[in-house]
């Protein structure tokens, strides 16, 4: 049930599926629905399709259900420059840790200067992650009952700061989608769910 290349995609708030799919049956006519654990495919009668990714998959209940049940995620938003840890219940943020470090941006220089330009840029990578470790295992070391994680930022960041030994049972819990973040401030950390409580949507025609 895969959606074939090239379709437009929207993102539809947990909130607003049941009208959308409301929406498509008015536009399409009568509405064939198959649904996989992963994927819930719409035939309108008129031949229009769509496919909706199920978010937190696998699929239980009925899609609106299922989208909009209050779950408890753990967010993790890592760049060299800063980090901000997060738990989430449904849409409120109940805990959250927030930082900044300093690291330097890369150089043009040569030779040894540029050698000792990055063991000092590596240094203070290094630090910057174990402050950002120091941040997650803080809101989420002791949480046991996440039902995911979602991450941002920097990819090798977050999976340097993962990698800390407090926090590898969250690694199994990460899933879709990579959040989008420049700068992982606590009002950027807030606005999260307008990123993962969402059904991603492609469409034909």
């Amino acid at each position: 049930m895969e959606a074939p290349a090239g379709v437009r995609t929207v993102t539809v708030a947990a909130g607003r599926l049941e009208r959308w799919l409301a929406g498509f049956a008015e536009r399409h006519g009568d509405t064939e629905t198959v649904a996989s654990p992963t994927v819930v495919a719409l035939t309108g009668a008129d031949g229009a399709r769509a496919w909706i990714d199920v978010p937190f998959a696998p699929l239980t209940g009925s899609l609106v259900e299922h989208v909009t049940r209050a779950r408890r995620i753990g967010v993790v938003l890592v760049r060299r420059g800063g980090h901000a840890a997060g738990l989430f219940e449904g849409e409120r943020l109940v805990a959250s840790k927030v930082g900044s470090s300093y690291v330097q941006g890369t150089t043009k220089a040569g030779g040894w200067s540029q050698q000792r330009y990055a063991r000092r840029r590596a240094n203070q990578s290094s630090a910057a992650f174990a402050d950002a470790a120091d941040a997650v295992a803080r809101v989420l070391g002791s949480v046991t009952d996440l039902d995911a994680v979602v991450a941002g930022g920097d990819r090798p960041a977050v999976k340097a700061v993962l990698a800390d030994p407090r926090l590898t049972r969250l690694e199994p819990l990460l899933t879709d989608p990579w959040l989008n973040v420049k700068d992982p401030k606590l009002r950027v950390l807030e606005t999260m769910p307008e990123q993962f409580r969402v059904a991603r949507i492609s469409l034909v025609p």
